[in-house]
């Protein structure tokens, strides 16, 4: 936990410019990391989308 406090403390001492400069890349690498999980789960739900295409197909769907 040390280890995070210290992180905190840095990152709240920084000027704006280099605040700026780490949001920026801590920005981009959490979404690339994000993309990842996204890229991994693709396709994981395609039994859904057969299942509702088919049903619909027959009719057998209630409208809300």
């Amino acid at each position: 936990m040390a280890r995070l406090e210290s992180l905190v403390m840095a990152i709240d001492a920084l000027s704006e410019k280099p605040y700026g400069q780490f949001h920026r890349w801590f920005f981009e690498r959490d979404s690339a990391k994000w993309d990842q999980e996204i890229e991994a789960a693709a396709g994981r739900l395609d039994f859904l989308n057969r299942e509702v295409q088919e049903a619909n197909a027959k009719g057998t769907v209630k409208k809300l």
